[in-house]
């Protein structure tokens, strides 16, 4: 049975940006394709409409997952539900999609790529018309230390427009119960462990589950990812900085109760694992993790949480991936609450933090918005899952595109 609990952890946890599109969208060849030279990662270059070359380009950057960037799979999710590629490109933009080597590296290792991008973008671009910069999820958080890095070492990036997708300026949000449980998988360390002890997620998790003691707290390497921020200034000073959040702006909580069951699991695959609905207090359980081979159990607790699984905010669905790679591996499993927040809604506009419970539920359309670091910010009128591309935040972010 332990050959089936360790291809458990061949799962991944997280949505690929954008996710795949109800109907199949083809892919046309880039124009351009940019590898060689390009530190970490690589690019696909798309002409807008009308005189080939780079004009009006947009860069648009890839987010969080293991392994390297699939951009076809990039290009189908921006072009699906909503067909924000063939919008920009029918308004004669460029667009410039940026993907990584490992999407798990450090961010400020993935944000060389991003240098290196927009520097071959403005050196090789027809005229001189500003560049719009952003990314989707993580790639928010890598352009927008690249564009800082940049003004601080004075290399021209000739942006006017920074944007951010769902991006978690103030932290993400993955279960610590689910984290335990990545490492509590037997055999060698899997894929979803490899994931969660990723120096992306150490550096964009709001709290981090230490495989080596347990300890559950803001991870090392997300103060030096912050104090590397603050050494460039935080932000870009040029461009106009937006962001949109999947999330609601009106407080709107996600349909789960704190405490409450969220996914058990019966049968000989983990039998007697529980997963609960974070809530509040001290010495709270989360988890109750089983397993048969070799035989172990532990029970996951955290202390001075909010209730953070049903905050406002862009939604994944946490629990029903673990569901479906436990059942897919002959686990009997009843899931309750599949989804959870994964970036609070306050996180991806960067108006408050995330450790107090009024502020992580806080109704932000009501705030004052000067209390944001992004200039202008919108988000959804209703909760969406984290990146989904939607008519509402598209056009809101095509309407405050430069010239």
């Amino acid at each position: 049975m332990s050959e089936q609990e360790q291809a458990v952890g061949r799962t991944s946890l997280a949505a690929r940006v954008a996710g795949a599109p109800a109907v199949p969208v083809e892919v046309p060849a880039a124009d351009e394709e940019w590898a060689e030279g390009i530190p970490h990662g690589f690019a696909r270059v798309y002409y807008g409409d009308g005189p080939p070359g780079i004009r009006r380009p947009v860069v648009m950057a890839d987010g969080f997952n293991l392994g390297r960037s699939d951009l076809d799979w990039l290009y189908q999710g921006l072009d699906g539900t909503f067909p924000l590629i063939t919008t920009l490109r029918r308004l004669g933009r460029t667009v410039i999609l940026l993907g990584f080597d490992e999407r798990t590296a450090p961010i400020t290792t993935n944000a060389q790529a991003a240098i290196e991008v927009i520097r071959r973008t403005v050196e090789n671009q027809i005229g001189a018309d500003p560049l719009t910069v952003g990314g989707f999820s993580m790639g928010g958080l890598i352009t927008r230390y690249a564009l800082a890095r940049m003004e601080h070492e004075n290399i021209p990036h000739r942006t006017a427009l920074y944007f951010s997708y769902d991006t978690p300026h103030r932290g993400g949000h993955i279960p610590v119960g689910i984290q335990a449980f990545a490492h509590f998988i037997p055999g060698t360390e899997n894929d979803f462990a490899v994931q969660m002890n990723s120096p992306a997620a150490k550096e964009m998790m709001w709290r981090h589950y230490d495989s080596e003691d347990g300890t559950i707290r803001r991870h090392p390497d997300r103060d030096e990812f912050l104090a590397q921020l603050r050494a460039v200034g935080e932000w870009p000073v040029g461009p106009r900085k937006i962001g949109v959040a999947n999330g609601s702006g009106e407080g709107m909580p996600i349909p789960v109760e704190p405490g409450e069951t969220a996914l058990t699991v019966n049968g000989l695959l983990f039998p007697g694992t529980t997963f609960h609905i974070q809530a509040t207090g001290d010495d709270v359980t989360v988890a109750e993790l089983v397993r048969t081979l070799p035989p172990a159990r532990e029970v996951v607790t955290t202390s001075g949480f909010p209730e953070i699984d049903g905050a406002p905010g862009g939604t994944l669905d946490s629990y029903r991936i673990i569901a479906e790679a436990l059942r897919e591996n002959g686990g009997l499993v009843d899931l309750r609450k599949p989804t959870v927040c994964f970036v609070p809604t306050v996180s991806a506009v960067a108006i408050r933090d995330l450790d107090d419970q009024d502020d992580l539920y806080a109704k932000v359309n009501a705030l004052d918005p000067n209390e944001s670091e992004l200039d202008e910010f919108l988000c959804s009128s209703a909760t969406t899952p984290h990146t989904a591309v939607t008519e509402e935040l598209c056009t809101w972010i095509l309407d405050r595109l430069p010239y």
